[in-house]
């Protein structure tokens, strides 16, 4: 992530860098807390806060630790790794830009008892947190809104339902939408839990609190009052890192949402292909869908989501390794952990562009088209097979001794003889005899197996609702 230029081109993407994320897959609304100019700014936050709790302990005075804050907040990415090129320390190189704006009275209390990752790990959990709380999270709802309204609009639109791909028994197509609603809902409950855990740290090069120990009373009140004045807590206990579980648990949370989103897409995508045809993206009057094939409408937006799906999740690998640092510090996670915030980027790229794929937030409707007809074709297509599993539950109830073989036989029957299910089960006499011993009413869903669709329409709506109320802000 590089920080923008001027005022002027702040939106405009710049094309001389190396990764996609920066200039095809970026959200704007992320660099001030991810990017790379702002990693800098919130390690000086973190400064900021170290210096104006030494003031309020009585190391300092007041006056030097707004001095100190003045000049914290002035520094630049540039500055900082101008000095890191010439003395190989990023925190170091921090700490000397900071000092070199400060006076000569105020220089000694610059990173004063601070080790590196008292910084950079406070500094990490401060930006996450803001990321995921102020656009994130908030983003995510936007499309879980858009799920449920989707859900509660089709809830009553019969659907065939498949398995391994084949057509199974009828469903709605709100009851498959209900299935992510419930699913995203419980990830999006999980990332505020991950998001809400983080911690950060102030105890020293190996987590001790040597040095605060010769400065202060107690150490501990230090750290928490200092972690407070950021909106943290401090690590239970830590080494010169923080405790990497809870980094690694709001990472897995974001991949694995990002999971239900990519199922999400398949099947979206799955139902557009040509001989199913049961959805659409909504497709542009300029827009181009192949470089030789005038005719092609490709579902390019579902397909862009499981791909950067299939190239960030295997990231969590490198995420989960990072948990091991020998004894009490290695740097075997520096690097590695500095791509994080490209996940969290590319993450909520998904995000916001499933959201527009499904839903016109400015007409406040859906724009994924739903061609009812062509559902129904399809269920129509299946019609006589699907009486299978009703007849064999009936013909079970009313004695049959082994009604699910029957009926698999009489489906065989018809495949061998090519003869409709309908044409076998009405020369079957034994099967007939049995199905005489039903009610009537019963017996009439055979014939109507729209209506053999359990409790899909009203499961749908009730979970779209719950989740609705969940995550409404009146319950907190």
């Amino acid at each position: 992530m590089t920080k923008e230029s001027s005022a002027s081109d702040k939106d405009q993407p710049d094309f001389d860098l190396f990764s996609p994320t920066d200039f095809r897959y970026g959200v704007p609304e992320l660099k001030r807390f991810l990017s790379e100019e702002a990693y800098v700014a919130y390690k000086a936050r973190v400064e900021v806060s170290l210096a104006r709790e030494l003031a309020a302990f009585g190391v300092c005075s007041h006056a030097v630790a707004e001095e100190i804050a003045r000049a914290a907040e002035s520094v630049t990415a540039a500055e900082v790794y101008a000095e890191e090129d010439r003395i190989k320390h990023d925190i170091r190189a921090l700490a000397n830009v900071i000092a070199s704006k400060a006076s000569e009275r105020a220089k000694p209390y610059v990173h004063l008892a601070a080790t590196s990752y008292d910084i950079v790990d406070t500094a990490n959990a401060a930006r996450f947190r803001d990321a995921l709380d102020l656009v994130v999270i908030p983003d995510l709802l936007k499309l879980e809104n858009a799920l449920i309204e989707m859900t509660l609009e089709n809830s009553d639109v019969v659907q065939i339902g498949r398995t391994h791909g084949q057509h199974a028994e009828p469903i709605t197509f709100g009851f498959h939408l209900s299935y992510y609603v419930s699913r995203l809902g419980k990830r999006i409950l999980r990332l505020k839990e991950a998001t809400n855990n983080l911690s950060g740290k102030f105890a020293g090069a190996v987590g001790v609190y040597g040095p605060l120990s010769l400065i202060v009373d107690d150490p501990e009140k230090f750290e928490q009052a200092l972690l407070n004045s950021l909106g943290l807590q401090p690590s239970e206990v830590s080494t010169q890192i923080v405790q990497p579980e809870p980094v690694v648990d709001l990472m897995h949370a974001i991949v694995s949402t990002l999971g239900v989103m990519a199922n999400f897409a398949r099947d979206m995508r799955h139902l557009q292909r040509s001989e199913i045809a049961e959805v659409a993206e909504e497709f542009g009057t300029a827009q181009v869908g192949s470089s030789t094939m005038p005719h092609k409408r490709n579902p390019i937006n579902f397909e862009n989501v499981e791909s950067i799906w299939k190239k960030f999740m295997p990231q969590m690998v490198t995420v989960y390794l990072d948990q091991i640092s020998e004894h009490q510090r290695d740097l075997t996670n520096s690097s590695s952990q500095r791509y994080l915030p490209e996940l969290i980027v590319a993450f909520d790229y998904c995000v916001r562009r499933l959201t527009r794929t499904i839903w016109d937030s400015k007409r406040n409707r859906p724009r994924l088209v739903v061609d009812k007809e062509n559902m129904q074709r399809n269920f129509e297509s299946s019609k006589a097979v699907i009486s299978a599993e009703p007849l064999y539950i009936l013909l079970a109830v009313s004695g049959h001794p082994d009604a699910h073989e029957a009926v698999r036989c009489a489906v065989q029957k018809s495949i061998d003889e090519h003869k409709s299910f309908g044409e076998i089960l009405a020369t079957d006499r034994e099967l007939s005899s049995h199905l005489s011993k039903v009610s009537t009413e019963r017996r009439e869903i055979l014939y109507n197996l729209e209506r053999y669709t359990g409790i899909a329409s009203k499961k749908a709506r009730r979970v779209a609702l719950e989740w609705r109320k969940r995550l409404s802000p009146e319950s907190g």
